[in-house]
């Protein structure tokens, strides 16, 4: 029977291995010393011989020293001889020119500019040749290369070009280098100047390195290649399928770092809508069909990032993966450390990849209707265009540059200065950073970030200073501190807003805040005006948590008078013009509006002149259909004392001669003696004035009114009375019995 190995026996078969391979590289080593010792002995031997082939030669050491000094003393003194003969030379015809050179003054015009001509040519040459050198020349600095691009006159030349070129290559490997998530929308802006059609290879090349040197910026780099994208479909593509040809040529290699970088950069392409969810689908199954320790690591590397946006678009497809990956664990053939990558990657997905986010807030700056997504397949992608990194001489250079000129206006939408049109020479050549910052410096007033990225921020900070604040108080004075710009004051008012409608239940903390803020500073009261108009006509978009907190914000800014009462004009009580959500918040607005002033003091509020024209439309006097409407749901809430001027209205209201139709019903609610009775009849005489008011009279309500009234004050004083009788029998019996037990006593 077969012994199975012991750890033990294992151990020392390691011991033994690590022994041998020990002594193996000492061997070696040794050979290599002893090699290297045999060589400069055979050196010091060569030396010895060819310096000291005889004993004999020793003695004629000193003659051949003395011969070889000989020797040299006379070349020496030839060369002097040779020199004297070039100075005397020279004297000579410095001596003979003044005779021999009297030519017109013509003739030295011309030959002055066929000079300048040949030396601009060979400036021209030397810096071609300079630029054009096989290392791809040496460091040249901006504002040397400026110099030798204006030299040069002939744009559409090769030196011009290639100036132009390399100028190009560093501008757009600087702006990659420098792009982050708070200066995306500049840089952008910044490269979509830059003649990128034409530099689109440098743009690809740049982006991949940078990628591939910083991973943790992949998200900002997808993010810049989206946007690109969107702008120019053809530089997305080329940057997609060079992506794909790394990925598959690290597969081959079994290039584990290369696979990852790479199938990173992917996962957020898809990510961004960019790259087609197929392709994704398609790298994931290449690497867990035949699983090994280090495809099944990059594929949860891959899995990691563009989970969430799999699960969304594709869930049969991420399922049939997560089933692949499951049988693999089961199997068990593959290491411990990946089988438990395995396991965490199943709970990732079970708690949704939230540490994961498919696209952060604050990097989603392209619209999905204006989007290209490219359908490329791991088969499809080939030919990865190396040649368009390279210079090439275009020989409709200047009408190129002027097309993409026009195109960049057009897309960024700003014209361009004067001095930019003036400094074109300078501006195409230029590309160190200073030259471009000066650029931007100059052009701050026209820049526009359409991508909110400054937006965004201030919204992180005012949320974040809202929140790690004691009270009111100290918040209030953290945020004027914070020196606003112009415009800004309306973005701070709908923060305020929009954090008290996420809490669970209304803190008075924002009320106070933002009344604090109208109280400092006016300019902040049309803001939260127009807020609360546009809140009353979106209030349907809110759940019931965010409706009853938004309106008791505005409950409490109506209270303490931060806002004006006029913004209630906005509000038409009408069952034609509201909705659900829209009673619902003018219910809790008057509710919490009663409970802060009270009743009569609202009702007081709602009678002043001044404001008629803000409560027109809460109170509607124009249709009696409306002004019923009004009345009924004012009583409904429990506010019915807010309608007397309605009622009254009514009464002096002229009416139509229309036969009474509500005696019986409120003969049959008389007749009943419950509460209840006596409810359900009021609400359906109520009901049915709503419903009827074609048919019923204003006469013959307001009659029935004043009946049930009288009919209740009958049935209190009926119900007193049976309570005296029940009172008085309870007497008699406790009389009663108290005398038969004296009787029995």
């Amino acid at each position: 029977m077969k012994r199975l190995h012991s750890k033990r026996d294992g151990d020392d078969y390691k011991r033994y291995r690590h022994s041998k391979e020990r002594d193996q590289e000492r061997e070696w080593n040794r050979d290599r010393d002893h090699e290297r010792n045999r060589s400069r002995n055979r050196d010091r031997e060569r030396h010895r011989n060819y310096y000291y082939d005889d004993w004999s030669t020793k003695r004629n050491i000193s003659h051949k020293k003395n011969h070889d000094s000989e020797e040299l003393n006379v070349e020496m003194r030839s060369y002097d001889q040779r020199d004297l003969k070039k100075s005397k030379d020279y004297e000579k015809e410095n001596k003979k020119k003044p005779e021999k050179n009297k030519i017109t003054d013509r003739t030295m015009e011309k030959k002055g500019e066929i000079n300048t001509a040949d030396e601009a040519r060979e400036r021209q040459n030397r810096t071609v040749e300079m630029l054009t050198s096989r290392t791809g020349g040496a460091y040249i600095p901006p504002a040397k290369l400026r110099m030798m691009q204006a030299e040069i006159t002939d744009k559409s030349g090769a030196a011009y070009q290639r100036i132009a070129w390399e100028a190009l290559k560093k501008s757009i490997h600087g702006y990659i280098n420098k792009v982050n998530i708070s200066n995306i929308g500049l840089i952008t802006r910044e490269l979509l100047k830059e003649n990128i059609i034409r530099g689109r290879g440098l743009l690809a090349r740049s982006i991949i390195q940078a990628q591939a040197a910083s991973p943790t910026f992949t998200s900002v780099y997808a993010a810049l290649t989206a946007i690109i994208n969107s702008k120019f479909p053809n530089i997305g593509e080329l940057i997609l399928k060079r992506l794909v040809i790394q990925f598959k040529r690290g597969f081959r290699r079994n290039d584990k770092p290369l696979c990852i970088s790479s199938g990173t950069f992917i996962a957020h392409l898809v990510n961004q809508r960019v790259a087609h969810e197929i392709l994704a689908l398609e790298i994931l199954t290449l690497l867990v069909e035949t699983p090994t320790d280090d495809s099944v690591e990059v594929a949860i590397a891959f899995l990691k990032e563009c989970g969430m946006k799999l699960t969304e678009v594709s869930r049969k497809g991420i399922e049939a993966i997560f089933e692949m990956l499951r049988n693999i664990l089961h199997e068990g053939q593959l290491d411990k450390r990946v089988q438990y990558m395995i396991e965490v990657m199943f709970q990732v997905r079970k708690d949704g990849f939230k540490d994961h986010e498919a696209v952060p807030e604050e990097l989603d700056l392209v619209e999905e209707e204006n989007q290209f997504t490219h359908l490329v397949t791991l088969d499809e992608a080939t030919d990865s265009q190396d040649i368009l990194n390279v210079f090439k001489f275009d020989t409709e250079y200047v009408s190129n540059e002027d097309k993409y000129k026009q195109l960049s206006k057009e897309i960024l939408g700003s014209d361009i200065s004067g001095t930019e049109s003036e400094e074109d020479d300078d501006e195409e050549g230029s590309s160190d950073e200073d030259s471009s910052t000066a650029v931007t410096e100059g052009k701050e007033d026209v820049i526009v970030d359409n991508t909110e990225t400054n937006l965004t921020a201030l919204r992180r900070t005012i949320y974040l200073t809202i929140h790690s604040s004691l009270d009111f108080e100290e918040c209030a004075h953290k945020l004027m501190k914070m020196q606003l710009k112009p415009g800004q004051e309306t973005e701070l008012c709908h923060m305020f807003l929009d954090c008290c409608a996420q809490m669970r239940t209304y803190e008075k903390f924002f009320g106070l805040l933002a009344g604090r803020f109208c109280a400092i500073n006016k300019m902040y009261v049309t803001p939260f005006e127009q807020i609360f108009q546009d809140s009353y006509h979106t209030i349907h978009r809110l759940d019931t948590n965010k409706l009853r907190n938004v309106s008791k914000f505005f409950a409490h800014l109506l209270f303490t008078d931060s806002i004006s009462w006029e913004v209630l004009s906005c509000i038409k009580l009408t069952e034609e013009d509201t909705t659900s959500s829209n009673r619902i918040f003018i219910k809790i607005l008057f509710q919490e509006l009663s409970e802060y002033m009270g009743l009569s003091k609202l009702n007081q509020r709602v009678k002043d002149i001044t404001l008629q024209h803000a409560f027109e439309g809460l109170f509607p006097r124009d249709d009696p259909k409306n002004t019923r409407f009004a009345i009924n749901f004012f009583t409904s809430i429990g506010l019915g004392g807010l309608t007397d001027d309605l009622r009254e209205h009514l009464k002096s209201h002229p009416k139509p001669t229309v036969v009474p139709a509500l005696e019986q019903k409120n003969e049959n609610a008389s007749e009943s003696s419950s509460d209840s009775s006596l409810s359900s009849s009021n609400t359906v005489s109520t009901s049915s004035s709503s419903s009827s008011s074609n048919s019923s009279s204003d006469d013959s309500e307001l009659s029935s009114e004043e009946e049930l009234k009288k009919e209740k004050i009958k049935l209190k004083k009926e119900r007193k009375k049976k309570k005296s009788i029940k009172e008085s029998k309870k007497k008699h019996k406790k009389k009663d019995k108290s005398t038969k037990t004296k009787k029995s006593k």
